[in-house]
């Protein structure tokens, strides 16, 4: 029964992302767009590029934001499952975090007047949160990785970035005990982020590393992404 109501409530989003991709389709003919959702999958995500949560999120994110343009563009990153090869996962982030990154300053420079609404689903969220981070070291024992650590955004960046939105980013204990870098976001971006995570999901909750739960896939149909997209709307310049 979970699994079909799942399915159907998918599908309905599936259904919805085919409406909303109208006006972006008519925003891409007509010039810049007034926002950009930038949004990067989960681990493995059904629904790519973006993942049935990041289309949730734009439905979401484009019914409060009546007549604008609210153009999705995904993360280019293979969100990664192989959790037994940490180089592939390592590397799996760190290419979301350079296509992001190269996706937000070619943003700026070609429709300076483009809100920038960034935002990532689990693993995603990680991707997300290093990309606009304020300086990453990596920790001891994965050390031989940290040629792989993103630069900072430039500074002249965060001011047309105007949400970031983190679903379910791994807890500060799940990131230790990977090995991986804090999720700790740049000055310029604290203000502007938010964090969403369920009660009781051991993804985000502070629970030791292992076996997400069931939980960790109810992002797009708990309200989480009404919430979020209730934030990132109100942070977007009219």
């Amino acid at each position: 029964m979970f699994r079909r109501s799942v399915l159907l409530l998918l599908c309905s989003i599936l259904a919805l992302a085919g409406v909303a991709a109208l006006p972006t389709a008519r925003a891409q003919a007509a010039g810049c767009p007034n926002v950009v959702n930038l949004f990067a999958r989960g681990t493995a995500e059904t629904a790519p590029p973006v993942g049935i949560t990041g289309l949730a999120f734009q439905n979401a994110l484009q019914s409060r934001l009546p007549g604008r343009n609210v153009q999705v563009r995904p993360v280019d990153y293979p969100a990664s499952s192989n959790f037994n090869n940490r180089e592939a996962i390592v590397r799996s982030v760190m290419t979301g975090v350079q296509d992001a990154q190269k996706q937000i300053t070619g943003i700026v420079d070609r429709c300076p007047r483009t809100n920038i609404v960034l935002g990532g689903y689990s693993q995603g969220a990680v991707v997300a949160a290093y990309t606009v981070n304020g300086g990453l070291t990596m920790p001891a024992r994965n050390a031989e990785y940290s040629w792989l650590l993103p630069k900072q955004l430039p500074e002249k960046v965060a001011s047309h970035v105007a949400a970031v939105v983190l679903i379910a980013p791994p807890s500060s204990r799940w990131m230790r005990d990977l090995g991986a870098p804090q999720l700790t976001v740049g000055k310029n971006y604290r203000a502007k982020t938010a964090r969403y995570c369920t009660p009781g999901d051991t993804v985000c909750d502070g629970s030791p590393v292992g076996q997400p739960n069931e939980l960790h896939v109810l992002y797009p149909f708990n309200g989480t992404v009404d919430r979020a997209a209730d934030f990132a709307a109100a942070r977007v310049r009219r």
